[in-house]
């Protein structure tokens, strides 16, 4: 069965699972996830724990003779397996299989792993697994989402922040929970004292370092929201990060070639709905695609799409421009801005 995160401490409580599998991207909460299923296995006496590391390497006989040692007097065990690839190779697929054809009481799996796309979820192998386990999806933390979710966890630190003690704080730590939860321990530690204490933009700034990381999905979706000031910082991250530009520049050029089918859809009449259906956009990703077929054009579309050419041929070195500076007048447009006035206020604004 999948489930999300924040039903996980529920289907804990209903009935042990002799596999639980973690997937996704936000290593915080799928440590987080992981704890909690480690926490209630000790409680039901599973006082024995095996770590394994599943890489290309990694063979299956461990595992295999990890989960059959069985004797009258042997304790009950937790097995975790962390995979560093979200792809298991036939070996590995047939020991999970297999593990849970035996029917097996004294041990539980844990398994922890970047995301599964969702072909690999739509096999019939991982929906044989499904059926007997309990999959959770880790999704990470949305930008709206974000302030609620990082006020809550303030508040549970006795940390009660001012509107733009957090504003600050969220444009210090989005897209990186971990470094979050390290800023405010580190709050916590210099407040030093049991209270509750209230939390200024002015500590944020003298305490907090900058751990915010991007991603070139978010700077995507930015723009097609036509967030230009958000776009351009998404972009500026990316640089300082020290990301190859042509990596961007796919990510949006992949977009522009999605995008083109889709408005002439709309152009010729078809109600937006029906064409994110047809197109099977994600419904996390319903909102910047319907954003950006209602407001742009075929035209420039053809447009940006010469453009990013151009920019294909300055990062590899045939022309002289700027791949960064290039990419930057590109997203002003796509966010359907005018360039000249844009470049002015990220002058003014520097």
């Amino acid at each position: 069965m999948k489930i999300k995160v924040e039903q996980l401490a529920r289907s804990l409580k209903a009935e042990m699972q002799p596999l639980y599998w973690i997937t996704g991207d936000e290593p915080l909460l799928i440590q987080e996830s992981a704890d909690q299923v480690r926490k209630h296995c000790r409680l039901h006496d599973f006082s024995e724990r095996e770590l394994y590391t599943v890489d290309r390497s990694f063979n299956w006989e461990q595992f295999r003779q990890s989960t059959g040692n069985l004797s009258l007097f042997a304790e009950r065990k937790l097995i975790e397996l962390r995979l560093q690839s979200a792809k298991l190779d036939d070996a590995g697929k047939l020991a999970l299989a297999d593990f849970l054809e035996e029917e097996q009481t004294d041990n539980v799996v844990l398994v922890t792993s970047p995301k599964l796309e969702s072909s690999a979820l739509s096999t019939k192998w991982f929906k044989s697994i499904e059926a007997r386990s309990l999959v959770v999806q880790v999704w990470p933390v949305k930008r709206d989402e974000l302030p609620g979710w990082l006020e809550r966890r303030l508040v549970q630190a006795g940390i009660h922040p001012k509107p733009d003690a957090l504003q600050l704080l969220i444009d210090r730590i989005e897209g990186n929970l971990l470094a979050a939860m390290q800023e405010i321990e580190k709050l916590k530690l210099l407040a030093g004292c049991d209270e509750t204490i209230s939390l200024d933009a002015q500590t944020v700034m003298q305490v907090v370092a900058d751990s915010s990381r991007y991603n070139v999905y978010q700077l995507v979706d930015s723009a097609l929201l036509g967030d230009l000031a958000r776009t351009q910082k998404v972009l500026n991250g990316l640089q300082t990060e020290g990301l190859f530009p042509l990596l961007v520049l796919g990510a949006i050029t992949r977009e522009l070639r999605t995008l083109l089918p889709m408005i002439e859809k709309r152009e010729s009449g078809q109600p937006v709905n029906a064409i994110l259906q047809s197109h099977r956009v994600w419904f996390n990703r319903k909102q910047a695609v319907s954003a950006a077929i209602t407001r742009l054009r075929k035209p420039l579309l053809w447009e940006l799409l010469e453009q990013a050419r151009i920019i294909d041929q300055a990062c590899k070195g045939l022309s002289s421009a700027n791949p960064w500076d290039e990419l930057s007048l590109l997203l002003i447009r796509l966010c359907g801005a005018d360039v000249s006035t844009a470049k002015q206020n990220l002058l003014d604004n520097a």
